[in-house]
């Protein structure tokens, strides 16, 4: 009995070697996010975690390196006309939906169009320039301009230029969307989960070396990190700044980091329906208050061990476009208060919208008790990112944190939150003269030429102040130390071609 016991295990055991890989356990790399993104429909999405789980989701158009250079993607070349009105593309051949339809410029024409016409589309801004969009074969997408446009480029190499199977975009893209990225999607467990599986037929699939991409999503960043170290994850994206030390002593981890490209603020509404009937909103002078209330390099100090750089503008520090005409002002509590009494308050009342993770709160507890010192009793309110967005878009708010990642163009920071247009203006704020210098901005090629009206335009902003910004952060990316082939980019994105674990 014993004889024959052992020939079965052995025979067990071989019979295991023989399968084929296909019947092996499945390779997943295990991606903690900061917060839930929103809805997963590139057209009206939002987040950065978003973005993130995009970029394995769905194919664009065009991509970015490292080092920011506009790369072929879904399209493989491209020119403009020499009047700068018409950009034609030449379009991948090998290249398939994961539906199994073949991608080509009737496809490419279908999202773009969708892009600019759905009426809650968050791409209507960053594509509107186009005037009309042709196909006149297969392989061949020209897109005809109202006017020149220096950023549309770079619009196209995020989720302006995203690519959905066309035949799905008649339902719910967000509930199940069906892409044309390397990884398709699974299942979607809200507040916990996101999965996608390995597309077999992507035209680049040799490049992609795990079955599984399992995205977590973890707001409170003490678990995420413990989920790092026991095993549970990969890779996390934002490792707060206060365990980047012990991270990095961590033999079993390793840590990069990448300053990015956007900024953190607060922004104000001041004409959104129910929450701009309060005094922030109508008076300028309450909105200078809060902003001279604030230390920025003591609050970067304090929450985040001073990695992080503080800004009063919408540029990272390195941008070329920063203006030297507006640095960061030193706290000045006397001028906040003189501003609130000439403005008719010794005291104002201002609630802020934080999303509900351990940092943002800390943010909000530290500018609290630095505007309470000027007369501005802060009211926190709390909420998760998808609740705190959508109040944002419904008015629902006097004043929000908010965070945004950047873009390579310097349009991307700025355009589509304070023209009166702008898909993403929550406040609402609108001013024909910002409106007339932003638009030009767009048209023109040159850098310095660009930089004298982004000059001008913030002149005008930084004194109505529809946006308070705060700093810019620099991402880091914790990862297991068995994984290698991450490359880290500014825009903060997790492309997962290349990446593997030994």
């Amino acid at each position: 009995m014993r004889k024959l016991t052992t020939t079965l295990a052995c025979a067990a055991i071989l019979t295991l070697g023989a399968l084929p890989a296909a019947a092996q356990a499945p390779s997943t790399l295990r991606i903690g996010l900061q917060e839930d993104p929103d809805v997963l429909d590139p057209h009206k999405a939002r987040t950065f975690v978003g973005r993130i789980v995009f970029t394995g989701l769905c194919d664009k158009l065009l991509d970015l390196t490292p080092d920011l250079k506009i790369v072929p993607q879904l399209a493989t070349e491209w020119s403009f006309s020499p009047d700068g009105l018409t950009l034609t593309m030449k379009l991948r051949t090998d290249a398939r939906f994961h539906d199994g339809d073949t991608f080509d410029s009737a496809g490419a024409k279908a999202n773009l169009e969708r892009a600019r016409t759905l009426p809650d589309s968050l791409r209507k801004s960053e594509l509107a320039s186009i005037d009309s969009i042709e196909a006149p074969d297969a392989s061949t997408l020209v897109l005809k301009l109202k006017r020149p446009d220096a950023t549309l480029l770079a619009q196209l190499t995020d989720r302006a230029g995203m690519m959905l199977a066309p035949k799905s975009l008649a339902g719910d893209v967000g509930a199940k969307p069906v892409c044309s990225g390397p990884y398709k999607f699974v299942e979607r467990v809200q507040n916990d989960r996101i999965v996608l599986e390995k597309f077999k037929e992507h035209w680049d699939a040799a490049n992609y070396h795990f079955d599984r991409v399992l995205y977590r999503s973890i707001p409170d960043t003490t678990v995420r990190l413990a989920n790092l170290r026991s095993g549970e994850l990969d890779m996390l994206e934002r490792l707060a700044a206060t365990d980047v030390k012990s991270a990095q002593s961590d033999k079993s981890l390793k840590v990069e980091p990448m300053p990015n490209l956007g900024y953190q603020g607060i922004t104000v509404n001041v004409a959104n329906g129910e929450g701009a009937s309060q005094p922030i909103a109508k008076d300028k002078r309450i909105r200078q208050a809060l902003s001279l209330s604030i230390d920025r390099k003591v609050l970067t100090q304090v929450v985040f061990d001073g990695l992080y750089a503080p800004v009063v503008q919408p540029f990272p520090p390195t941008s070329p476009y920063v203006s030297a005409a507006f640095p960061v002002p030193e706290r000045d509590v006397a001028k906040a208060k003189a501003l609130l009494k000439a403005a008719g308050h010794e005291k104002v009342s201002v609630e802020v919208f934080i999303t509900n993770n351990p940092v943002h709160a800390q943010i909000g507890q530290v500018i609290q008790a630095m505007a309470q010192e000027a007369g501005i009793d802060l009211q926190l309110r709390s909420t998760e990112l998808a609740s705190q967005l959508r109040d944002q878009q419904q008015g629902k708010f006097q004043t929000s944190r908010v965070g945004w990642s950047g873009r390579a163009d310097p349009d991307g920071n700025l355009h589509q939150f304070v023209t009166t247009k702008g898909a993403q203006n929550d406040g609402r704020y609108s001013n024909a003269e910002v409106d007339r210098l932003l638009d030009q901005a767009r048209t023109i090629y040159d850098p310095a030429e660009r930089k004298k009206l982004y000059d001008a335009a913030q002149a005008i902003l930084q004194d109505e102040l529809p946006l308070i910004y705060l700093y810019n952060e620099t991402v880091f990316f914790a990862l297991r130390s068995n994984i290698s082939g991450f490359r880290i980019s500014p825009d903060g994105m997790i492309r997962l071609a290349g990446i593997k674990r030994s």
